[in-house]
């Protein structure tokens, strides 16, 4: 590793703790339910932090970056794993298709949606869709026994979605896959990508929950109808509830 990055990274820990708000780190600590240690530097603080490390090293080799990402990863510090997938954010162009396995490595250690959403959205959905093999990766996340790789499997088609475009169909299979899931986080995330995916698409997010009426969650179906036109939103509200009514 080029001896600048090592400096770079030996006075990063002291910067961030000097930064630090002993007060917001214990509120954070408590909202997220961590077993992290938190510093309470924010994520603007570390989003710019990683900015202008990009900026110092714009070429940075692709063996630096993995080893840097994988020095901040290693203390159980909430706010350097954050710095870790701020900077891989900030490379995520320079990344390779197989770097997946290093997305998934982390996401395999990460107990918050905080970071496995961070990741998801932000890292692994920019390599999903530059990769031809990446749906198949989707796959198997999707019926992986650890949760937040599950919700990574849907969370990852998020951007294109919300953008106007991407892939429904894989989203929609996924998804109809985990309708019966009981996990909170699962059930909020096919209801948030409905949400967001409805902004442009609206006819994909109706059919989707017209055609899933009996299986889905009070949750995905609030969420995911929020910006339905009223008359669509009412019609499922109305379905949904005469449902639960003949099953009781």
């Amino acid at each position: 590793m080029q001896e600048a990055v090592q400096r770079w990274l030996s006075d990063i820990e002291p910067t961030f703790r000097e930064a630090g708000d002993p007060s917001r780190a214990e509120g954070e600590k408590a909202y997220l339910k961590s077993d992290l240690e938190f510093i309470g530097t924010g994520v603007p603080f570390i989003r710019s932090v990683a900015k202008r490390f990009r900026k110092e090293f714009p070429a940075l080799p692709h063996e630096d970056l993995v080893e840097v990402v994988r020095t901040l990863w290693r203390p159980p510090v909430h706010e350097l794993r954050s710095l870790a997938i701020a900077i891989l954010e900030a490379y995520r162009n320079q990344l390779q298709a197989d770097d997946l396995g290093l997305i998934e490595e982390l996401l395999r250690q990460c107990n918050t949606w905080a970071h496995v959403d961070w990741l998801a959205v932000k890292v692994a959905g920019e390599l999903i869709q530059r990769d031809p093999n990446g749906t198949e990766a989707l796959e198997r996340w999707s019926h992986d026994t650890w949760m937040w790789l599950r919700r990574s499997a849907l969370l990852s088609l998020l951007e294109p979605l919300r953008a106007g475009y991407g892939d429904f169909e894989t989203f929609s299979r996924l998804a109809s896959g985990m309708l019966a899931e009981k996990e909170f986080f699962i059930r909020k995330a096919i209801g948030w990508i409905l949400r967001d995916l409805s902004r442009k698409r609206p006819e994909l997010a109706y059919g989707f929950l017209d055609e899933h009426i009996g299986e889905v969650s009070g949750l995905t179906l609030r969420e995911g109808s929020r910006h339905l036109p009223d008359q669509d939103r009412e019609a499922l509200l109305a379905r949904y509830s005469q449902r639960r009514l003949i099953r009781t």
